[in-house]
């Protein structure tokens, strides 16, 4: 871990890539792990580092979310028993994984999120008149809700909930091997596969990569794979870079964020497949 310069190097990557993560609901994982990887830190031992800034992320951002209702919590707990299951066994299989293979699927997932951020959809659940301000938020005894758009309120009702838990199942073994927390698979499933809106689902997918997160940060701690004073400052830098990113969450658009970064996500996926 000695090949950064110095713990702000930490500090500042997780802060970058926890605020970004935020914003976009894909979870800074996805910039952190590859970043880390490119500035020499070894895959293995970026994963935790990943996961920690996930969950720390995470953490910083409940708060706002909570204030402005953006999450829907039970969609989030629903979806989570699937994707914190798989995330277990993707943290055991993940040491038994060369250092190369490792890199080359963090090549994958960075790409692979780059292009599910470039074909985000635009709004799906219009606003409706009859709906008012105290409808927003999640309806009780039901996978739905309603949320601020345009102007107006709009109703959702989760769908496809069997195909969605499978694709959380997926995300979940991705951040449980790589630690790269699952969110560009967690947000569009909820949001193209569930019809959840994209606002919710990317402060829902915020909300839940922390769950999955911990999950597999336990078996990660077994293993004796958890470097505590990189961890310390990633949880420093994505508590700060969390809480940033939750505030501009609801004014900026998910969707523009999402197809900025996967810009990014190409180049860092270049920059991995050069480096093997």
């Amino acid at each position: 871990m000695a090949s950064l310069a110095n713990t702000l190097d930490y500090v500042g990557l997780a802060f970058a890539a926890a605020g970004v993560g935020a914003l976009g609901g894909l979870g800074g994982a996805v910039l952190l792990v590859p970043a880390l990887v490119l500035t020499g830190v070894n895959a293995t031992a970026a994963a935790p580092l990943g996961l920690i800034c996930v969950a720390a992320g995470s953490v910083a951002a409940g708060s706002q979310q909570l204030v402005e209702r953006a999450v829907n919590h039970r969609i989030g707990i629903a979806t989570e028993l699937a994707a914190s299951t798989a995330a277990v066994i993707g943290a055991v299989v993940s040491g038994l994984v060369s250092e190369s293979v490792l890199t080359l699927l963090l090549a994958i997932t960075a790409l692979a999120a780059a292009l599910v951020g470039a074909r985000r959809s635009d709004l799906r659940n219009p606003p409706r008149e009859e709906c008012q301000p105290g409808d927003i938020g999640e309806r009780i005894g039901s996978l739905a809700g309603a949320y601020p758009v345009g102007g107006g309120i709009a109703p959702y009702t989760t769908r496809r909930l069997p195909l969605g838990l499978g694709l959380m199942g997926v995300a979940g073994l991705m951040a449980g091997t790589i630690g790269a927390s699952g969110g560009f698979i967690k947000t569009p499933a909820m949001s193209e596969i569930m019809h959840v809106p994209t606002k919710v689902a990317a402060a829902t997918t915020t909300f839940t990569v922390g769950i999955t997160s911990a999950t597999a940060l336990v078996v990660f701690a077994i293993q004796g794979r958890i470097n505590v004073s990189a961890s310390a400052a990633v949880i420093l830098g994505s508590l700060a870079g969390g809480y940033v990113g939750a505030r501009f969450q609801a004014r900026l658009s998910p969707i523009a964020v999402r197809r900025g970064l996967s810009m990014l996500l190409v180049a860092v996926a270049i920059a991995l497949v050069v480096r093997l």
